[in-house]
Parts: C-alpha cells; structure tokens; sequence
C-alpha cells in the first residue's frame, strides 16, 4: 500500500502543487474583499469623525449618552449632558459613536477675490 502512494506521488506534475494551493489563494482573495476591506474603510471613516469632533457638535456616546461638546483635547473631551443643571461629563473622544449636529460656528465662508484683488462675500 505504502509503495502504490509513493508511485502516484512521483507521477504528479510539477503543477501539482499549484492546483492545491489555488483554493486556498482565492479563498483569501474573496475573504479579503468581503471582510477585510470593508473594515478597514469603516475604521478609516471612523477616525476621520473622531478627529473632526469640536466644540458644540451634538454628540452620541457609545453608552447612548447625548450631549454637546464643550472643550476638546487630544484624547478626550467635556460632554455637556445637561443645560439647566449644568451637568458635565468628561470622556474619552473614543467614547463618541455618531455626531447628530455639526456647529458652523468656527467654520469660515470662502470668500472669493476680484480681479483687483479686493475680497468680497
């Protein structure tokens, strides 16, 4: 038995071994695209709204906590949960899960130039 296993051993092609690890190949291809990819698009998104988070943004933790932001640092942030009470919650900017309203406080219109050079509105 043993000296039929090695015989049909010797009589396989050198491209033997390439069908065998052709499944392996395409399954992780197809892993790759179904699963991998995507997630690293939704981290990737998910980083860019962590850095974007600032002050008075309407803010939705993890834990479902709603609030505004008011003060922003590094690593973590003061949540404003409650106007009347002045309730404050200090958390880590990981904590946020969605931002619900963006303030257009801070933000500048663009402002376009003439062809003297004059800014206008």
């Amino acid at each position: 038995m043993f000296f039929l296993l090695q015989a049909a051993a010797k009589q396989s092609s050198p491209g033997g071994m390439l069908s065998m690890l052709l499944p392996f190949i395409l399954m992780f291809v197809v892993m790759y695209f179904l699963i991998l990819r995507p997630q690293k698009k939704k981290e990737k998104a998910r980083k860019a709204l962590l850095s974007m988070a600032k002050k008075n943004d309407r803010v939705v933790t993890a834990g479902g906590v709603h609030g505004t932001i008011t003060s922003v640092r590094e690593n973590e942030i003061i949540l404003r949960i409650d106007d009347a009470k002045d309730v404050k919650v200090k958390l880590d900017r990981s904590a946020i899960a969605a931002v619900l309203e963006v303030s257009h406080e801070e933000t500048e219109e663009p402002k376009e130039i003439t062809k003297e050079g004059k800014e206008t509105k």
